[in-house]
C-alpha cells in the first residue's frame, strides 16, 4: 500500500533548506506554466481543441459543476488507493492517457514517460502515434522495481497486415491491453493547428512505430531513411480517412489475445454495442475536446454509461482530468479508473522524466489527500451519494 499523500510531506521538508518544487504542484496552473515554456506550434497541438473549443470548456464546467460532499470521523487516516483492472494491478486507478508525438514536447518524449511511468508503478498506454518504437518504449519502461505496466493503443491502420504486425509487436514487447481509438479515424477541424499549419505526422514525427514495422517497410519502394516523404505520404491516409464498423471488430479479437477496451464512447447505446461485441471495456470520452466541437462533456454521460454497462465490462474515463479532486468525482460517478493526457504532458515539457514524475505524484497526493479527507479509504467507498450537482 502506497501513501501517496506523503509527498506533501516530503516537499515541506525540502523546504527546510529552501529547495521548492520544480514547478506548480496545482494541476490546474499546469498548462499556463508550460506555456511559458513551449513553442507555440507544439504548445497548441497539445492544449488545443476543435473549432472554437467548446467541447474543451465544456469538460471542466461538468467537474466545476459537481461537487464533493465530505463525511468525518470515518476512521480514513489510511487510505489504500490500489485496483485491478483488466488484469492489470495498479497502485491507484490512475493510468497515463495515450498521448502522441511528445517528442515535440521533450526531446525524449515517450521514452521519459515510460521511464517516470514504471518508477512510480503507473500504468501508461502507448500512442500509435509515437515518436519512439514499441520496443524502445517497452525497453524505457522496465525500471529498478521491474517490468512497467503498459497499454497499447491503436490508431487501426486501413492495411490488415500492417495492423496485424503493429499487434504482433506489441504483444511481444509486454502490452497487455490493446486500446482502440474510435473518434479519430479523421482530424477534426483543430483550429489552433490550422492557424499555425503546424501537424507533426507530416513532418516524420509520430511515425516511429510504422516506419519500423516490417509489413509497413514491405509496402514502401524505399525504406523510410532514403525516402521519408513518401513513407509519410503513404502512412498518413494508411491510418486516417476511414471510419470503421462494428462488424470489424472480430478481427481484432483473431489477432489480439489479450483485453480491448473501446476508447471514444459518449452514447449509452454505443456502451451496449460494446457489450454485445464482446469488448473488455470502455474509456468514455471525447478524446479531451480535441474531435468534436460542442459535444457533450464524458463526466455528464458517465453515469447513465456506467449504469447501463458497468456490470458488464471495465468502464473507464478521460477528459478533462487536471486535479485530485476530478478524479474522486469521476470515480464516484462510476468509472473504475482514469487515463490523465494532458498534466504529464505539461509536466515532460517542464522537466522531462522528472517533471512527469513530478506532475503524476503531485496529482495521486491530491487524489490520495482528497479521498482521505472526504472520508473514504477507497476508491469502492465512492459513490454517486458523494456528490452533488449545482
Amino acid at each position: 500500500m502506497t501513501s501517496f499523500g506523503g509527498y506533501q510531506n516530503e516537499i515541506y521538508l525540502q523546504g527546510l533548506g529552501d529547495q521548492v518544487p520544480m514547478f506548480t504542484t496545482d494541476g490546474s496552473r499546469l498548462e499556463e506554466a508550460a506555456r511559458a515554456t513551449m513553442e507555440p506550434g507544439p504548445f497548441g497541438y497539445v492544449a488545443g481543441g476543435a473549432g472554437a473549443g467548446a467541447t474543451l470548456r465544456a469538460n471542466r464546467e461538468a467537474f466545476d459543476r459537481c461537487r464533493i460532499v465530505p463525511r468525518m470521523l470515518t476512521d480514513a487516516t489510511k487510505r489504500d488507493l490500489s485496483t485491478t483492472v483488466l488484469g492489470t494491478s495498479m497502485p491507484a486507478p490512475v493510468l497515463l492517457a495515450p498521448v502522441g508525438v511528445q517528442s515535440i514536447v521533450h526531446p525524449d518524449g515517450e521514452l521519459a514517460t515510460a521511464r517516470a511511468a514504471a518508477e512510480l508503478g503507473v500504468p501508461m498506454v502507448l500512442s500509435t502515434a509515437s515518436s519512439y518504437s514499441i520496443e524502445d518504449v517497452a525497453a524505457a519502461n522496465k525500471g529498478s522495481n521491474g517490468d512497467g505496466q503498459r497499454w497499447y493503443q491503436l490508431y487501426w491502420p486501413n492495411d490488415d497486415d500492417v495492423t496485424i504486425s503493429i499487434l504482433s509487436r506489441a504483444k511481444a514487447a509486454g502490452f497487455t491491453t490493446l486500446v482502440l481509438t474510435l473518434d479519430t479515424w479523421t482530424l477534426a477541424w483543430r483550429t489552433v493547428d490550422l492557424d499555425q499549419a503546424y501537424l507533426p505526422f507530416i513532418r516524420g514525427i509520430g511515425t516511429a512505430i510504422p516506419f519500423s514495422d516490417p509489413a509497413f517497410r514491405a509496402g514502401l519502394d524505399k525504406s523510410p531513411e532514403e525516402d521519408p516523404t513518401a513513407a509519410i505520404l503513404r502512412w498518413i491516409p494508411t491510418f486516417t480517412g476511414t471510419d470503421k464498423r462494428w462488424d470489424r471488430l472480430p478481427f481484432l479479437r483473431e489477432h489480439w489475445e489479450g483485453p480491448i477496451v473501446l476508447k471514444g464512447i459518449q452514447h449509452v447505446d454505443d456502451a451496449r454495442r460494446a457489450v454485445d461485441a464482446g469488448m473488455d471495456g470502455i474509456v468514455v470520452s471525447n478524446h479531451g475536446g480535441r474531435q468534436v466541437d460542442g459535444a457533450v462533456a464524458s463526466l455528464d454521460v458517465l453515469p447513465e454509461i456506467a449504469a447501463a454497462v458497468g456490470d458488464d465490462l471495465a468502464v473507464l474515463f478521460d477528459s478533462g482530468i487536471r486535479t485530485g479532486s476530478d478524479i474522486v468525482k469521476a470515480l464516484a460517478l462510476g468509472a473504475q479508473a482514469v487515463l490523465v493526457g494532458r498534466p504529464f504532458v505539461y509536466g515532460l515539457a517542464l522537466g522531462g522524466q522528472d517533471g512527469v514524475r513530478h506532475a503524476v505524484r503531485s496529482l495521486l497526493a491530491d487524489l490520495d489527500l482528497t479521498l482521505g479527507l472526504s472520508g473514504h479509504r477507497t476508491s469502492a467507498e465512492l459513490s454517486p451519494d458523494t456528490l452533488r450537482q449545482s
